[in-house]
C-alpha cells in the first residue's frame, strides 16, 4: 500500500490544531529550510494563501505551512474549537 498522499498548506480548511506540519520560517525562506512541529493556533484568516497558511507551532515557532504530514487520531486530546 503507498504511503498516505502529503497535502498542501495552502488551504486553510485543510488545517486545524494538532495537524503535524513542517512549515517554512521568515527567517529561512531564502534557504527553504522546513521545521517539523504540532500546530498550536491558525494565524491566516484567509480561505487561501499561495505562500501557505501561516500557523504558529506548539514550540512557539511561526511560520508558513509547507507541507501537512498528518492528523493524530480520533479521540487523542486534539483541540476542539
Amino acid at each position: 500500500m503507498p504511503p498516505p498522499a502529503v497535502r498542501s498548506g495552502k488551504n486553510r480548511a485543510s488545517i486545524a490544531a494538532g495537524d503535524t506540519v513542517e512549515i517554512v520560517r521568515k527567517e529561512d525562506q531564502r534557504t527553504g529550510k522546513k521545521t517539523r512541529g504540532v500546530v498550536q493556533e491558525i494565524l491566516t484568516n484567509s480561505a487561501t494563501h499561495p505562500h501557505g497558511i501561516k500557523v504558529r507551532l506548539r514550540d512557539g515557532s511561526v511560520g508558513r505551512v509547507a507541507v501537512i504530514i498528518g492528523r493524530p487520531e480520533a479521540g487523542n486530546g486534539r483541540d476542539a474549537r
